[in-house]
This record gives structure tokens, sequence and C-alpha cells, in this order.
């Protein structure tokens, strides 16, 4: 909104300063300031209203030390995340950007269902909550929307970058950008570690016929539901220990904003011999107020934990990191980007499943961890979860930058 406002105020009255809402950087700093100030100094008022609506966790006893301490803990902490991103969002950010509309979708679809899912735990003293059927519906219907909008949105494009290098000059002079092709609507993504490193979805069944390309969208929206099920869920299974989930995921979230940035913009993408996606930059104004709200709800969740997040928060940012790989086309850098996500994942159905598989072999499970998800495991070995949360979040760093390195390591 003031983005229009100061756009207005500068081509109507010629304002001095207005056109700093015109520069996406000014617009992003701006962003992660304001969500930072919202979820400290509102946290804590939204943690009062939780608690004096006796809005706690109840917390099953799993034989974790210190776990029945942390009964009666307001829950649903995720709509201060929520909040603190989406009024950054509406008033810096353009609304008519379809990444961003996309964005706002994604929050509100899944901080709904993880409202309703924290809602049945709470108030319908029902410690399983929203049936697991209902939420993997909810994965599947945004994966839906995603992948419809991503594939058929005229708005959605890429470009190729034309350049030229002055053969007067050294070699590695850096090539001037003197031209671009058109925008061209394709199912293209980033393939990590590879010199030519674009791939396109519609080979997948082009191969078998030419006049297959019209209807890549048969295997792509499959894939974009399965991410967005699949990352979504990894990060509501984070979501055990004090500051966990909330500061992997703000480290995933910066990561993805370079990303963004560096796409939507021509020079840096050139540069980088990256993939250019036009307008897919104004993502960086979402991710800065989404970094920051997970940032300030820290203040809050660090141990001991005043509030937690709840599904309402954990669904909500498993989804908007799954959407904002799926955009900047580097979904296939998540198992590395998002490696405790995985892990943590991966721990579960390695448990189920040999659980599962012992018990008809022998008549009697057997378990690969003391418990999971991975970070349970640990605490079954004695250690602090401080002292867990703060090595995952170190471990999340190292992916990060391995991440980042990936845009000149081919």
């Amino acid at each position: 909104m003031l983005y229009y406002l100061f756009k207005y105020l500068e081509e109507e009255y010629d304002l001095p300063g207005a056109q700093l809402f015109g520069f996406l950087t000014f617009r992003s700093a701006m962003a992660i300031i304001l969500s930072l100030a919202i979820s400290t100094i509102y946290g804590k008022r939204i943690i009062n209203y939780l608690r004096a609506k006796q809005i706690g966790e109840s917390v099953r006893d799993l034989g974790l030390k210190g776990q029945a301490e942390k009964a009666g803990t307001p829950t649903m902490g995720g709509i201060i995340i929520i909040i603190s991103t989406l009024i950054p969002v509406l008033l810096l950010a353009r609304l008519d950007n379809i990444y961003v509309i996309l964005l706002i979708i994604t929050t509100l679809w899944m901080g709904t269902i993880g409202f309703i899912d924290d809602y049945i735990k709470t108030f319908k003293k029902d410690k399983e909550g929203l049936k697991g059927i209902f939420k993997v519906i909810g994965q599947l219907g945004l994966g839906l929307i995603v992948g419809s909008t991503m594939y058929f949105h005229p708005q959605i494009t890429t470009k190729e970058v034309v350049t030229k290098t002055n053969p007067t000059e050294n070699v590695i002079a850096r090539a001037e950008v003197i031209d671009m092709g058109p925008e061209i609507k394709d199912t293209s993504t980033t393939i990590p570690f590879v010199k030519n490193n674009e791939f396109d979805y519609a080979t997948l069944i082009s191969w078998i016929n030419p006049a297959l390309i019209n209807y890549a969208w048969l295997i792509f929206i499959p894939i974009v539901i399965f991410i967005v099920t699949a990352v979504s869920n990894g990060a509501n299974l984070t979501d055990g220990i004090d500051g966990l989930a909330a500061g992997t995921s703000a480290i995933i979230v910066l990561t993805l904003g370079i990303f963004a940035w560096v796409s939507g913009n021509i020079i840096f993408s050139d540069y980088l011999n990256i993939m250019y996606i036009p307008r897919s930059g104004e993502m960086t104004i979402y991710i800065t107020a989404f970094a920051g709200a997970l940032v300030g709800f820290l203040w809050y969740n660090t141990y001991p934990a005043q509030v937690f997040m709840g599904d309402t928060g954990s669904l909500t940012i498993g989804g908007i990191i799954a959407v904002l790989a799926i955009a900047t086309r580097k979904e296939l850098l998540i198992p590395l980007l998002c490696g405790i996500f995985v892990v943590e994942n991966l721990s579960v159905i390695m448990q189920v499943s040999w659980f599962k598989i012992t018990k008809r072999k022998y008549g009697e499970g057997r378990r690969i961890f003391l418990m999971s998800p991975l970070h349970h495991h640990y605490q079954k070995l004695g250690q602090h979860e401080s002292k867990i949360v703060v090595r995952f979040w170190i471990i999340g760093i190292f992916l990060a930058i391995l991440t980042i390195v990936t845009l000149k390591v081919r």
C-alpha cells in the first residue's frame, strides 16, 4: 500500500524521498525492521492473550527431561509469525505481483489448517488434533493451487539473457548485457553442481512424443504437490523443542532470499549465469518480512519457551519455504538447504518402517533411534535441548553456505 501511495506522491507532487519506495532494497530493509518490531513488541501481548484464554499446550509424557514443565505453555504462537509477516508485506510489497499473491495465499491457507489443528487440540482436548488425512488434503490442495499457478499464469515466466563480450578486451572481462530474449513459459528448474544446469520437467513426458509437451502439467503439478507436502511435514516434525524450527527456518528463508534477489536482477543473474525470472525479485520483500517475523518470534520461543508456534506456525513455515524454492526454480536444492527437515523426516520414516518390519519378523518391534524425530533421540541421550538446538542451527548455517556456493560451483 505504501508503495502505491509514495509512487503517487512522487508522480503527482514530486515529494522528496518518495522515490525510495521504488527501490527493492529499501522496501526489503523496511520490511525486516517492521516485522521484527511487530513480533517483539506485540508478540508479548499476543502471548498474554493466549495465556488469558488458557490456550496452553497439552504435553504427552514421553519420558523426556524437562518435558512436564512445558505443560500449559501458550501455543498457537504461529499467529505472531503470520501477523508480523503479512502486515509489512501488505504495506511495502507490490500487491499486483503474482509471486507475492501466491505467498499470501500460502500463508493464509496453511495457517488456517494449522490453526484448526491447534484449536482441536486446545479447545476440544483432543491430543491427536486434526486428522492426518485432512492435513494431507489441505497440503495437496495448496500444491495444486501453486502448481497450477506456476504452470498456467502468464506472468510466471523466464527470460534468456543475450550477452556479448568486447573481443578486444581480456577474455575474463565482464560480459555486457545488450539484449534479452522474450519471456517464455516453461517448466525449467536448476540442477545444482552441473555446468549447463537447467532442466525442463517437460522432457519427462515429451521424449515419448514431442506433441506431449503441451501436457507437461501432468508431470509438473504432481511434483509441486509432493514438494509442498514433504517440506511442510518436515517443518512440522522439526518443531519439537524450543527454538529449533524457527531458527533453522530463518536460516533457510534468508538463503532463499538471496536466490530470489539475484534471480530477479538482470545484472546478477547474467553475472552468475543463472536463470533470470522476471518479477521474482519482489519476493525479497516477503522473505525479509518473514525472516524478521521468525527472528522476532525466537525472542519468546528460545529456551525456556514462553510460547510454542504450534501447527499454526510450523505448517505455514513449511508451506512458504516450499513455495519460495519452487518459485525461484531452486527446488532441487531442498535436500541440501533443508537438510535438517529432511533428516527429521527420514528419522521418523526409518523408525516407523523398521519397527513394523521387525514386528512382523520377530513378533516384537525394534527401533533404530531411542526416539524420533531425531532431536528427541539426542534428548534421550541426555543432551540439553538448548545444546541440540544450537548445534542444529550450526549445521543449518553450514548447509546454507553450501547451497549458496552452488551459484558458482558447477
